[in-house]
């Protein structure tokens, strides 16, 4: 090939998939790169390193959402956020609202909607905050409000005096917050025997809509569960229901191991296997993607989820086409990984179903490691992009409620960015203004959702290699080991720092399907090839490795679901040489208490109900903390 040819075969690459093509033609030799991984198609558009590149403090951030949002005492225009919510409706205690919007004009007194009041509960207990016991209120206890009992539905909906039938994720999604929310929170009032009885009307749901037949067909707007018959308005349908039912379904059957549940979420996933077309609507499909992996390794299921998971990014929905993964820059801006309309003015993303789809897709990675590489660079892009939601990350030009001043920490995003308003590229925005229903555009349903962004996004000694936690959204896991995404975006290999406390721990990453460290303690670290992924899981030190079938366990708890180790009898920390420790006492901190990285077993009598909710690991032999992400 002479030199012209050449250069002309890498511009044409780089213009079709981006620089990490022409990165990986020169990527130096003899490093090892991730086994097996498996791209999703859009993500291949996306570049390794965001630009301009500025990373929020996500865990930071969603705290200080928590403490502004639930400040009853705030004061200026539209302050407070938060109101009490009096009426004692469906339960006989107060209860309280947020609007969807800053100064939402719409807001009743019990107006307030679940994917905005529930989600911000659920978001302050993935950062560690204990929402059981804060400020002398129990706001756990007061989600229960949303359950709807006064109009006879025994379901939790997004309204507190709601009807079903009307739009399926509308009514499929706070079922998901609420049973994500009672994960860790399971003895707080009766939500946690509310979710069953609610699991149990979702299998007949499923049934009715031809589980019962061998044929089911979540193609329809909704389901009316006065009538007990599918909805269809005529106007737009929602398949990706059956992905959110499955949820639901494999989340009953795991918790109470009742068959009919799992035969409910099989149906889900049945449906989907067959589909040709993405059934894409609003936020349901990932959770979809995400069991269809935890079945294929926990139950040797067949489901094909690289399909799934390229309906979610390519934007090729048939019920709503556009709808997915943005993958280009807008103006001077990488846009990259926002979730949104392709096609709604040129573009069109969203907060919340940015921040929402990280909740189901980044755990996924611990069931099926082939997407690692994939899933850790769309997070990378995700969580540095998502910033352009928040008002103090464009000039003022380029939003539309940027003269609002009640906000000085910048903790609440716009519902929205557009590719294009007013000739400004990108546009942070909303559709209250336009349409009349609040004064700004400031969405607080999406700001809600910050914390899985926070709970889930950790800083290491590289601000551009994330240390992504793979078992805080992991709802209803089986017995774990901490477990952490990484992805180095870099075309050179690169070193990764990680705290592991002061009790020996091994190192293995699920990816390669080896040890990468044993015995080590502290501040330790462990080398990741160019433009690559681990998924690392933090074992005790010299624990039994066995083998069940594909899944390597340690100590009796599965490390690797798709070990390669079976066959070959090979031991795993063969040829591993103990790691020196990079500093001696290790930097864990008394906090984050039950969701973050301090892992605590419950059989330890001294730990708070809320830090035995954190159920992350039960094995009493590994250490409180493993992990501390650098700051």
């Amino acid at each position: 090939m002479t030199a012209g040819l050449l250069v002309g075969a890498l511009i044409v690459g780089s213009l079709m998939f981006g620089y990490p093509y022409i990165e990986r033609l020169f990527q130096p030799t003899g490093v090892e790169t991730e086994v097996d991984q498996v791209e999703i198609s859009r993500v291949k558009w996306m570049p390794n390193v965001p630009t301009p590149f500025h990373m929020k403090d996500w865990k930071a951030l969603a705290r200080a959402y928590d403490a502004f949002v639930f400040d009853f005492n705030s004061t200026g225009d539209y302050l407070p956020i938060i109101r009490w919510d009096r009426t004692h409706g469906n339960f006989a205690r107060d209860s309280f609202d947020i609007p969807s919007y800053v100064g939402d004009f719409r807001l009743e007194e019990g107006g307030g909607e679940a994917i905005t009041c529930v989600s911000a509960v659920l978001g302050a207990a993935l950062v560690g905050i204990d929402k059981s016991n804060q400020g002398g209120y129990n706001w756990v206890a007061m989600c229960e409000s949303w359950y709807n009992v006064d109009t006879g539905e025994y379901l939790f909906l997004n309204d507190k005096r709601a009807d079903s039938g009307n739009s399926f994720w509308y009514e499929i999604y706070p079922h998901i917050l609420f049973y994500s929310l009672i994960y860790y929170y399971p003895n707080v009032g009766n939500m946690e025997q509310e979710i069953k009885v609610t699991a149990d009307k979702w299998y007949n749901a499923s049934y009715i809509m031809g589980g019962g037949e061998g044929a089911p067909n979540f193609d329809h707007t909704a389901f009316d569960f006065d009538m007990m018959t599918p909805s269809d308005n005529g106007i737009w349908r929602e398949p990706d229901a059956a992905a959110g039912i499955a949820w639901l379904m494999y989340m009953a059957y795991v918790k109470w191991n009742e068959p009919n549940y799992l035969q409910a979420a099989g149906w889900g996933m049945d449906f989907l296997q067959g589909r040709r077309n993405s059934p894409f609507y609003e936020v349901l499909l990932p959770y979809g993607a995400y069991v269809a992996a935890r079945m294929n390794a926990e139950l040797g299921r067949d489901y094909d989820v690289l399909k799934l998971l390229n309906w979610c990014f390519d934007g090729y929905s048939e019920p709503r086409p556009g709808w997915g993964v943005i993958a280009s820059a807008w103006g001077e801006y990488d846009c990259y990984g926002l979730v949104g309309s392709n096609t709604d003015g040129g573009g069109y993303a969203f907060a919340m179903n940015t921040f929402s789809m990280a909740a189901p897709l980044v755990p996924l990675v611990r069931y099926d490691t082939r997407f690692a590489r994939s899933i850790g660079k769309w997070m990378l892009n995700a969580a540095n992009n998502a910033r352009l939601f928040y008002s103090d990350s464009l000039p003022e030009d380029h939003q539309s409620s940027g003269s609002w001043d009640g906000d000085p920490g910048h903790v609440v995003a716009y519902e929205g960015l557009r590719k294009s308003h007013a000739g400004k590229s990108p546009y942070a925005t909303g559709d209250a203004l336009g349409d009349g229903w609040a004064p700004t555009d400031f969405g607080l349903y999406g700001s809600s959702h910050v914390g899985i962004f926070g709970g889930i996004i950790g800083l290491t000694n590289d601000e551009k290699i994330l240390q992504l936690d793979c078992l805080v959204t992991d709802f209803y896991h089986d017995a774990a080991y901490p477990t952490y995404l990484y992805f180095n975006p870099y075309v050179v290999e690169r070193t990764v720092e990680v705290d592991v406390g002061p009790v020996s721990v091994d190192l293995y990453d699920a990816v390669a399907h080896r040890f990468v460290r044993v015995n080590v303690t502290g501040l330790t670290s462990f080398s990741l090839a160019a433009d690559s992924a681990a998924v690392i899981v933090v074992t005790p030190n010299g624990g039994k490795v066995e083998y069940l079938g594909k899944k390597m366990l340690v100590d009796g708890i599965v490390v690797d679901y798709s070990s390669r180790q079976e066959d070959d009898h090979i031991e795993p920390r063969s040829g591993v040489v103990a790691h020196e420790t990079v500093v001696g006492p290790s930097q864990i901190k008394e906090n984050d208490k039950g969701c973050g990285l301090e892992i605590n077993s419950p059989t330890q009598s001294t730990l708070s109900d809320f830090e035995q909710r954190g159920k992350k690991l039960i094995r009493p032999r590994v250490q409180q903390a493993f992990f501390r992400s650098l700051r």
